[in-house]
């Protein structure tokens, strides 16, 4: 059902887009100019009204969760809808981690001088507008417009239906904060109707907008990247790899294993295929296949792997394609280090990689040749985070190579321009 507020019947869809742009530009514009401590008592204000809020938010969050079990979505959805008490108390510790970063906007990244007396620096400023659009997480509707806000932006967000009245929650918890601080309530806007149109509508402000950041569905991503006619920082499948290699601890492979896939299973950053070195696969794979069954995951392999238990299920080509965002994962044996970076290349979205080794030359050679984002020696990939990389929160881990790569935090939410200063000289 398509839910309109603070819609009348006769404005239309694109009359509705084209006033929230204009006005998230003149918010931008003031925003760009607000001080640091404007911007952090937002923050800290809305992070109190979170809290002080907590069960407003839960009754909202109540009525999408019904909602989406009724509609029969995955329980791995389910898990990234939910809110409870301590991830609202995690949002809200986001927004005070955030306002304690440093404020990027105004940071001279480089300055030099010329030996005809110019002198040149390189200031980081707000990119202006940003459209975020993103599915049945709410706690994205924190991080974005937390992010957003710190680095001088504008944003407007467009969450998935199913969490709709979560996010409108959170969303005005957000609103008091930069009232609060005296800042325009437009610089943090939601779209009111979950109508698809909204989006399509969205993609063309280009007028208005700056950037778009979709955090969702390969299915999402797709749309935008073809309908934009608007830069977009996209956020990829995390089709997530380890590789056990010959040279590993069998100890940390069967730990970072386990939490790697099953500590969330619905986050971007969990395992999705695991490799193993054929040389350590039959000293290590049956304690880590006994562990995963244990802990109720689904075992998906290749004939080697197969041998080893009678639980596990054959693998098929699909398999090494999808993200399963469940506790089902998928295992390969492979001859060497050179098969794995093979399979990776053929089959990986660029997103999170891990290589388990005591061995440097390995190591290296892995970070090296493997083309993602975020890659990981003998650590969990559910670190792929930008809260974990002491960034506060994140919008998102982009997968592109252009500006921002990996998670996107207040630094790569700013762009910047050339200061040059000069004592009257002109050019010859």
């Amino acid at each position: 059902m398509t839910v309109h507020s603070n819609l009348s019947e006769n404005d239309t869809i694109a009359s509705m887009m084209q006033d929230l742009g204009r006005r998230a530009k003149n918010a931008a514009k003031s925003l760009a100019m607000a001080s640091t401590d404007a911007k952090n008592s937002a923050l800290r204000k809305a992070a109190t009204a979170m809290r002080d809020r907590s069960a407003e938010i839960l009754a909202a969050n109540s009525t999408d969760m019904t909602a989406a079990r009724e509609k029969g979505i995955s329980a791995a959805m389910l898990d990234r809808l939910e809110l409870t008490e301590d991830r609202i108390g995690a949002m809200a510790s986001g927004l005070d981690a955030i306002a304690d970063l440093p404020d990027p906007v105004g940071d001279i990244m480089a300055e030099w001088d010329r030996p005809n007396g110019l002198a040149i620096s390189r200031v980081r400023v707000p990119l202006g507008v940003i459209g975020i659009i993103y599915e049945s997480r709410p706690n994205v509707t924190a991080d974005a417009g937390s992010l957003c806000l710190k680095a001088g932006n504008a944003c407007i967000l467009r969450g998935g239906s199913e969490s709709y009245h979560s996010s409108r929650a959170i969303w005005s918890c957000l609103q008091e904060g930069l009232v609060g601080a005296g800042l325009p309530a437009d610089a943090i806007q939601m779209i009111p109707t979950t109508d698809r149109a909204a989006v399509g509508e969205l993609l063309t402000l280009s007028e208005y907008v700056d950037v778009i950041v979709p955090r969702g569905s390969y299915k999402l991503i797709e749309r935008v990247q073809t309908e934009s006619r608007i830069p977009v920082f996209s956020h990829l499948d995390g089709l997530v790899h380890i590789y056990i290699d010959e040279y590993s601890d069998a100890a940390k492979a069967l730990d970072i294993v386990l939490n790697s896939k099953m500590r969330r299973v619905s986050v971007c950053g969990a395992l999705e295929t695991l490799l193993v070195h054929k040389s350590v696969a039959a000293n290590q794979l049956p304690a880590i296949l006994d562990t995963l069954f244990n802990a109720g995951c689904e075992i998906r392999g290749d004939d080697h792997v197969m041998a080893m238990d009678k639980r596990v299920i054959s693998a098929t080509e699909a398999d090494w394609q999808t993200e399963y965002l469940e506790p089902i994962l998928s295992i390969k044996t492979v001859e060497n280090i050179q098969a794995a970076l093979d399979h990776i290349e053929h089959y990986g979205s660029h997103h999170t990689d891990c290589i388990i080794t005591e061995n440097a030359a390995a190591a290296k050679t892995f970070m090296d040749v493997v083309d993602s984002a975020i890659l990981l020696q003998n650590a969990s990939t559910q670190f792929a985070d930008g809260g974990e990389f002491g960034m506060g929160a994140e919008i998102g881990i982009s997968t592109g190579k252009m500006h921002a790569r990996g998670p996107v935090g207040v630094e790569q939410l700013t762009s910047f321009k050339y200061i040059v200063k000069g004592t009257g000289q002109i050019r010859p």
